[in-house]
């Protein structure tokens, strides 16, 4: 079995080659559902945002499985494999794992350290679990990832340091005022940076949001989304009255606030009161010379923009920190996939000691007709216990050879050294037989679920005589 994943991103493929691929949600459990059944693969995942589509698949076949694979989008999407072959990359078993840490982590993202793709990868998994997507190799890898990713946000700060211009200004903020618990926040304008810059004050716990516009009615939308309220742009320098902070993004030609409106309203405010107040509209919204006024602290867009770049540079240099764990994780994972093939190995090894045991000590009985029951058990337990110590050994080294670089030939040899081949059938047609069964069962459990409204309408006899 092989790991592959198939994708293309915002680095590979421009943004009209990404939109042509995006997986519609309510479709994704039908869109797994074919990829499971495509030729080759055993088990698949579904990554896709607005950035990225990927997927994960274990395949039975390295070589022939991403040309499958393409055939699934090519069908699925109605896009020709000519349009969309140059922006595909391809990973193959451990190039794989490690590119799932990588995005898991937040370090293939376009804004390194974002921590909302863990959450995306996370909910991936979750709905090919639920539909049956996955297996025992990606149950296991996609757990290790999110478990990783958290590991990663935990013991660096790559996702500390703020990358966008209004959660800069919600940060800044914070080091003015420690909490916002009690702070009044005044947001002038209603477009995109101010609401952005609103979520992030709301998930903060600011006091009371008050929202200003031009156009009442988008401020009233606004102000309802984070339970705020709404002032016409006229009621302005009395909502200032009330704010500690001032965050201002509208779309004026000309200054909304100039340093006398804001000298005249600090006349009416406590005396030491600090007021906070960020500009990040282009051209400013705010005049400079607000700044000269004492207890004013006034920022502008280049301000935030010089900390948005040194915060940057900074989760660079903590996601260097993480190659160290990457390589951690993708060897860990290595080395688990290694021992899985020598379970059925070992079990097939400890039937086959129990049924010789269990034959000469049928035999031995036969022979010996004249043990009693005590001695009976004791020459049990002696041979049962010959048996373990004999088997002990070959155990602990077939363990020790899955897990060296040429495991599977080792795993090879010793089945053929302990002649175990039918025994693996067997366990094979088992595991077959109960696979069957339980497909069987859920088909049962969908026909009565499809068939309980009818029942129930017209009773069993006229089911019966359907």
């Amino acid at each position: 079995m092989h790991i592959l994943t198939v994708g293309l991103n915002y680095r590979t493929a421009p943004v009209e080659i990404r939109e042509k691929f995006t997986f519609a949600s309510n479709r994704l459990p039908e869109a797994l559902a074919v990829l499971k059944e495509t030729k080759s693969v055993l088990e698949c995942v579904i990554i896709g945002t607005c950035n990225r589509t990927e997927i994960y698949a274990v395949v039975d076949r390295k070589y022939k499985s991403g040309h499958f694979i393409r055939g699934f989008l090519e069908k699925w999407f109605g896009v020709t494999r000519a349009e969309f072959d140059p922006y595909l990359y391809v990973h193959e078993d451990n190039k794989a794992a490690e590119h799932l840490f990588r995005v898991a982590m937040g370090m293939d993202s376009m804004i390194v350290g974002e921590t909302q793709i863990l959450g995306q990868v996370r909910d991936a998994f979750l709905l090919a679990q639920e539909n049956a997507a996955t297996g025992t190799l990606f149950n296991a890898l996609f757990k290790q990832a999110v478990t990783a990713a958290k590991r990663a946000h935990t013991e660096t700060c790559i996702s500390e340091n703020p990358v966008s211009v209004s959660y800069a200004a919600v940060e800044l903020a914070k080091r003015i005022f420690g909490s916002f618990h009690n702070k009044n926040v005044l947001i002038i304008g209603a477009g995109k940076m101010s609401e952005l810059a609103a979520t992030h004050l709301a998930s903060a716990g600011v006091g009371k949001l008050m929202v200003v516009n031009r156009t009442l009615s988008r401020a009233d939308l606004m102000a309802e989304k984070f339970a705020g309220s709404a002032y016409p742009i006229e009621r302005l320098s009395s909502a200032l009255k009330e704010a500690d902070i001032v965050i201002s993004s509208s779309g004026s030609e000309e200054y909304v606030l100039t340093k006398d409106q804001v000298k005249a309203v600090l006349q009416g405010r406590r005396p030491g009161r600090p007021l906070f107040m960020v500009d990040i509209a282009v051209p400013r919204n705010l005049d400079p010379a607000i700044g000269e006024l004492s207890n004013v602290y006034l920022y502008d867009i280049d301000d935030l923009e010089a900390m948005v770049e040194t915060n940057l540079a900074e989760r660079h240099k903590e996601a260097e920190k993480l190659a160290s764990l990457i390589d951690e994780e993708v060897q860990s994972f290595e080395q688990w996939v290694k021992t899985l093939g020598v379970t059925p190995v070992i079990r097939a090894l400890q039937e086959k000691s129990n049924r010789i045991y269990e034959e000469t000590m049928e035999s031995m009985m036969k022979k010996l007709p004249e043990l009693d029951e005590r001695e009976q058990k004791v020459i049990r337990k002696l041979a049962k216990s010959i048996v373990n110590q004999m088997m002990r050994d070959p155990i602990l080294r077939v363990k020790d050879m899955a897990g060296g670089r040429r495991g599977d030939e080792a795993l090879e040899i010793f089945t053929e050294l302990f002649a175990l081949e039918e025994l693996l059938l067997e366990q094979k047609e088992e595991e077959r037989l109960l696979e069957a069964a339980s497909a069987r069962s859920a088909v049962r459990r969908e026909e009565e679920h499809v068939r309980a409204p009818f029942i129930a309408r017209n009773g069993t006899e006229a089911l019966a005589g359907s």
